[in-house]
């Protein structure tokens, strides 16, 4: 193909991009914007109850709330929110570390008159969050869900063939902020990429899929998940200092295998990544005295996607634990 024709191509695209994003943003958001400081976050709250109310943290990159906020909604009231830089949030001018992910995060819920007490729900990243936030404010959070979670010193130790696959991650990231920006990503969405990539998202109603997705179009999203696995050794190191909870009723989800086994799955360490979840999840049992192990068979790493029936499960728990 001529020169020519593919600048015209991506000039046709970029333009699309621009007149879809700008329509999409004619929509107002199915919850609200709160200020934390001179930019804005979004938050959904949705059921109402006398018991503690869910915040839930989404793993790296991930819109995962929107996909379990229905169900969460029937046990007790449950608050979802975009970190800075994803779905309907502003950028943050603030390093995208856990410590201003918590601090930012504690100013939410407070301009939102969103009381304590709290279950926290943290997916895979997020599970650093929840557990730094805890720490911090130990009054207001009475339980804890860890999703497949990370744990800081296995992170830390990773093999350089981890290493490689973590520079991958962060490769395509950067390659997806330029095909976000082209519109590129937006096309593929449209043409069912994700659902063919991620054939459970077909389970989810449409709606709840299109805000998801609606983030994973825009160049701040995939900017943001550079950065935040580019801090992610120095979130590491400050996650450390939350390690122990006493008797703090938590739920230590663990996935079957990072990724389902496929054929793609052949050209990355598949294996070294699950001894090392294995290590992290030895770990991560011992947070509390109160800890208890939940399996989610037959899942890769988005349990959210996977098998959410067994977050719904591990927050069952808690509630019958405090």
């Amino acid at each position: 193909m001529p020169i020519s024709t593919r600048v015209i191509l991506l000039a046709i695209t970029t333009i699309y991009h621009a007149i879809a994003t700008y329509l999409e943003n004619q929509q107002p958001p199915p919850g609200k914007l709160i200020d934390v400081g001179g930019y804005h976050l979004y938050l959904w709250v949705s059921g109402s109850s006398s018991l503690p109310t869910i915040v839930l943290d989404h793993s790296l990159g991930g819109i995962d709330g929107y996909f379990l906020i229905d169900e969460l909604a029937k046990i007790t009231r449950v608050c979802i929110y975009d970190r800075p830089g994803y779905g309907w949030s502003d950028t943050s001018p603030l390093p995208r570390t856990s410590e201003n992910i918590v601090r930012e995060l504690d100013r939410l819920l407070v301009n939102a008159d969103i009381r304590p007490p709290y279950i926290l729900i943290g997916n895979s990243f997020g599970s650093y969050n929840v557990r730094l936030y805890a720490h911090h404010f130990p009054e207001k959070v009475v339980g804890m869900v860890l999703t497949d979670g990370l744990e800081e010193t296995g992170m830390l130790k990773m093999s350089i063939l981890l290493q490689a696959l973590k520079l991958f991650f962060l490769s395509g990231f950067l390659m997806s902020v330029c095909g976000s920006f082209l519109g590129i990503i937006r096309i593929l969405n449209n043409l069912g990429l994700f659902e063919i990539l991620k054939p459970e998202l077909r389970k989810f109603p449409v709606v709840q899929r299109r805000y998801a997705k609606r983030s994973f179009c825009r160049s701040p999203h995939w900017l943001t998940m550079a950065q935040e696995i580019m801090n992610l050794n120095q979130s590491s190191h400050q996650v450390a200092i939350a390690n122990q909870f006493h008797t703090m009723p938590i739920v230590n989800i663990k996935a079957s295998s990072f990724f389902k086994p496929s054929l793609w799955t052949k050209f990355i360490p598949l294996s070294s990544a699950n001894r090392l979840r294995d290590q992290m999840h030895l770990k991560l049992s011992n947070l509390s005295s109160n800890c208890v192990s939940l399996p989610a068979e037959n899942s890769g790493h988005f349990v959210w996607l996977d098998r959410p029936d067994v977050i719904i499960e591990a927050v069952k728990i808690i509630l019958t634990n405090i």
